[in-house]
């Protein structure tokens, strides 16, 4: 006999016990995450630090850094964590911030991507960030030190080393040397 295993939720994999351990929630089923690598982390912060930065100079909205969950889908669930986030102000609720995952997709969502990441993996996590409803989606790659910038409607750009990263319309007057991202 076999038994149907229940998807998991977005709310059971919040409460899920600290087993520093990194997951991501795909249709209710839960997919254990490598830890990042250095390299990777370092070109996260090189990008983290100036967005972070120019979005609470100029007052844009919140910046959140790799492991905040985002719950894109409902029933399955799928909760997805970028290595960026951006939420506009506007989009912040009176309330303020929940203290659990945020319902639905940031403005713009980075993908730093690691050694091990396939093209086929990236694709649908840049279809699933666009489907939920970012406006933008970064994927930074190291290994050939370029970033992609993908737009609903819009055919990919991409981005080499000698080229600059613009953060309009989403971030206004933001712009960054790509080869600052890879500077180690």
């Amino acid at each position: 006999m076999t038994v149907a295993r229940q998807a998991m939720t977005a709310d059971e994999l919040f409460r899920l016990p600290d087993d520093n351990c990194r997951y991501a929630l795909v249709k209710g089923e839960l997919q254990r995450m490598t830890p990042a690598g250095f390299r990777h982390g370092a070109v996260a912060v090189n990008l983290t630090v100036p967005v972070g930065q120019h979005v609470r100079k100029h007052r844009l909205g919140i910046v959140c850094g790799a492991e905040t969950g985002f719950v894109l889908e409902r029933n399955p669930d799928t909760v997805l964590a970028p290595d960026l986030a951006f939420v506009r102000r506007e989009r912040i609720p009176a309330s303020g911030v929940p203290a659990t995952f945020w319902d639905g997709a940031p403005d713009l969502a980075v993908e730093v991507l690691s050694p091990g990441d396939s093209r086929r993996e990236t694709a649908a996590k840049v279809s699933a960030w666009l489907s939920a409803g970012a406006r933008v989606v970064w994927v930074a790659d190291p290994r050939d030190a370029s970033v992609t910038v993908h737009e609903p409607g819009r055919p990919a750009r991409r981005l080499g080393a000698s080229g600059v990263l613009d953060g309009a319309p989403l971030l206004p007057g933001f712009q960054l040397p790509v080869a600052d991202l890879f500077a180690l």
